[in-house]
């Protein structure tokens, strides 16, 4: 086992998953970024054998519940859709007149180098705060913290009522993601 108490070390466990942006940059605000992570969740599950349980986006960081289906890498998986999400959501950061693009795009140019591996741009921090969800009391307390999330922060008063999140697919609405109730 990895030294690395966050670590993906149970290669079939059920992971509380944290993706942030690098220096918590609010980029989230504008929905075609969050709408493009959340296609890439969708593509993940139908093309890459993530299995997603829970799942919230919030302005600078999203949270999941999830696993890797037999056969398939949770890590690859991860590195993947980050990989994927950065070039794409730059991309959009590039092409879209925005208040705060130069200092964005600044920020994650400085980020990249300060990294050898990274060429131009740096969006997602390193590693995911992988928790492996163990036994059913942690498995509560994260997917009850994942959905008031939004809450917490002021952004809507029922967690159901918050459209980037499985809220509203656990209260009987169609979703953003496709997730899997079945846990």
């Amino acid at each position: 086992m990895s030294s690395d108490r966050y670590s993906l070390a149970d290669k079939e466990g059920t992971y509380f998953l944290t993706l942030t942006v690098v220096d918590w940059i609010d980029v989230f605000t504008h929905k075609e970024h969050a709408y493009t992570l959340c296609d890439s969740l969708n593509y993940c599950i139908s093309n890459k054998g993530l299995i997603l349980y829970a799942w919230v986006i919030m302005s600078n960081h999203a949270h999941l519940i999830a696993r890797a289906a037999p056969a398939h890498d949770i890590s690859a998986i991860l590195r993947d859709l980050k990989k994927f999400t950065s070039k794409a959501i730059v991309q959009q950061i590039q092409d879209e007149p925005e208040s705060r693009r130069d200092w964005m795009l600044r920020q994650f140019a400085y980020r990249a180098s300060q990294i050898k591996r990274v060429s131009e741009f740096k969006f997602w921090e390193d590693g995911n705060h992988a928790v492996l969800l163990d036994t059913p009391a942690k498995w509560e307390q994260r997917f009850n913290y994942l959905h008031m999330n939004p809450v917490a922060a002021g952004l809507v008063a029922e967690p159901e009522h918050y459209l980037l999140s499985s809220a509203g697919s656990y209260a009987g609405m169609k979703g953003l993601v496709n997730i899997d109730m079945n846990w």
